[in-house]
């Protein structure tokens, strides 16, 4: 039985502890679900622009406080993916001595007492088995990025929805008040991982996706 593969990508204000959670959004395979908090400032039309500004089907929920938005990412989660037939992916989510996406996050759901979402959600890294299986060399230099990758083995078509060249940009997008600018981001950093998981999916063996589960040892409590 084939998963369905659902892409996650986190952004943040930072890589403190007491950094947020700004944005978190779930390729799907009929779009991409994005949750956006805005530190209490108006949201603006930020729905409207980023439907504008790409292809794809994008649906925005706006939130006014990191907490809130965890709180509707734990119902989404719920709702959609446990107990359902799906591949949690990320790209450098976490792996053996690195990863961000999964490990700030739960220091962010532990800090403002939060349950843990992902109860019951098989998870796979998708950076792994890219760069071990595939060869990403262009010129001599090796890709290891999440654009750079996906540009070499997919092609790059949603690199032009993406506003910013790299990540750091969305913590001023953040702190400017640019949320279009910095969901769509995230929805091209969520379309660009499923891609590659589904590259690999195709051309590699199911071994290779090393899944594991994110249940917590005490989950519930």
């Amino acid at each position: 039985m084939v998963l369905e593969q659902v892409a996650f990508d986190i952004e943040t204000t930072g890589f403190d502890v007491e950094d947020e959670v700004t944005v978190v959004g779930f390729g799907l395979s009929m779009g991409v679900r994005v949750f956006v908090q805005t530190d209490g400032r108006p949201a603006g039309g930020v729905t409207g622009e980023v439907e504008a500004a790409t292809d794809a089907v994008v649906n925005v929920s706006t939130h006014t406080s990191e907490q809130e938005l965890l709180i509707a990412v734990s119902g989404f989660v719920a709702d959609r993916l446990c107990e359902s037939e799906v591949l949690l992916v990320a790209y450098n989510g976490e792996r053996w001595r690195g990863g961000f996406d999964l490990p700030f996050l739960r220091t962010r759901y532990a800090q403002l007492g939060l349950a843990w979402p992902f109860t019951d959600v098989p998870y796979a890294d998708v950076m792994p088995v890219v760069t071990d299986r595939f060869n990403t060399t262009v010129d001599g230099e090796e890709h290891r990025d999440l654009a750079g990758v996906y540009a070499v083995l997919c092609g790059g078509e949603y690199g032009s929805v993406d506003p910013f060249d790299g990540s750091e940009a969305a913590v001023a997008a953040f702190e400017n008040g640019l949320f279009a600018e910095l969901v769509l981001h995230n929805v091209a950093d969520s379309l660009r991982t499923r891609s590659l998981s589904r590259v690999a999916e195709r051309y590699c063996s199911k071994s290779e996706f090393r899944v594991k589960s994110l249940t917590p040892t005490r989950a519930g409590e």
